[in-house]
Order: structure tokens, then sequence, then C-alpha cells
């Protein structure tokens, strides 16, 4: 009899100690999931310098050239999954962009200089390191148009600001972690002006999060 109680109690405690296990397992996994599903560096503060190619379109004619600027933002994930957040853009075409060309009694030159703009970027993780996204906001850009008479008589010079909207998208991808992530990125962007000019852009970018 002694010896068949102290099967059943070494049976029990056997099996408590499974479950006590099993338990545990299952909360590590639990954890380790849900961290897994949060863990991005997609979020927080963001600075970046960005560089390519710019194109104005003004008077029926395009003109390319390099151009530089910088983006500030702000990032929040919903879900684990969707990347949204507001952020400020600069922009210039090295030295301005211009198009020139005949008209009649002379000649005009267009030419686009500095772009800012606001706006919201959302996106999604297609995995804790890589972001597609989409963006759209509002511009403004400062411009020039001259026109030179060939008789000397009748030009004219006039320097103004327009505003617009802008619409783009691209990919971003985290290179390293830590507490400052730094990140790369590619970028179409298409700004349309009230003056009926216009401006795209495809550029690379790279950043830092501040977390």
């Amino acid at each position: 009899m002694r010896k068949i109680l102290l099967v059943a109690a070494a049976a029990a405690a056997l099996s408590a100690g499974a479950a006590s296990a099993q338990d545990v397992t299952t909360t590590t996994t639990d954890t380790t999931t849900t961290a897994s599903g949060s863990n991005t560096a997609f979020r927080g503060f963001r600075l970046e310098g960005n560089a390519g190619g710019d194109r104005f379109q003004s008077q029926g004619r395009h003109h390319d050239k390099f151009g530089y600027g910088a983006t500030i933002g702000f990032d929040g994930v919903i879900a684990d999954r969707i990347v949204v957040g507001p952020e400020a853009t600069f922009w210039k075409a090295d030295s301005g962009n211009e198009n020139c060309g005949g008209a009649i009694g002379g000649s005009v030159c267009h030419k686009s200089f500095e772009e800012f703009g606001v706006g919201v970027r959302a996106g999604y993780l297609l995995t804790p390191h890589a972001l597609v996204f989409a963006k759209g906001g509002y511009v403004t850009n400062e411009q020039r148009k001259r026109f030179d008479a060939t008789t000397g008589t009748g030009s004219y010079y006039d320097h103004f600001n327009t505003t617009g909207y802008q619409v783009g998208g691209g990919v971003e991808y985290t290179v390293t972690q830590g507490r400052l992530p730094v990140y790369v990125d590619a970028q179409y962007v298409y700004s349309q002006y009230n003056d009926h000019t216009s401006r795209q852009r495809v550029m690379g970018g790279i950043g830092v999060r501040f977390k």
C-alpha cells in the first residue's frame, strides 16, 4: 500500500512539473511573438538627407539637373504593420533649374529655385526592417520668369512664389538597429504647381531615427 502511495505521489509531482513547464514555455513564446511583432525601428522622429535627379517642366519644355534636400518627420506604428506620420521637406536643384526657349519677339526663361513641403506619409511594413510607403502634401516653390526682347524694349523680369500639391512613394530599409537606427530609402516624388509648371524627382536618402 505504501509503495502504491509513493508511486502516485511521484506521478502527481511529475505531472505538475510538466504542466508548469508547459505554461512557462507558452508564456515565453507569447512574449517573444509579441516582442517580435512590435520590434520595429520605424517609429519616432527621423532626419534624412536626399539627393538625386530633378526635372523641372514649364512652357512645354523640361530640363534635368542634380538636386539635393532634406526631410524631417515623425512616424507612429499602428497594429505592428501600418506606419504613418507627418513630414516636412526641402528640395533644391543645383543653382536652380531653368527652361529657356524662343518666343515671339525674343526669348523666355523660366527658373525654379527652392521647394518647401509639408505632408503625410503612410506605409506598410513588409518586414520589421522594410517599409513600402506613399506620401502627399502641400508645397511652395520660388520661381523666376524672364523675357528678353530682341529689340531691347518690352523685356520683363518677374520673381514670385507659387504653391501646389505633391504626391509620391518609395521604399525604406533599416540598416542598423540600436538607439539611433540608420536607414536608407529610394523614392519618386511629383509636384504640380498652380502656375502650370511641375517637378519630378527620383532620389535616394540616408537618415537617422531618434527613438
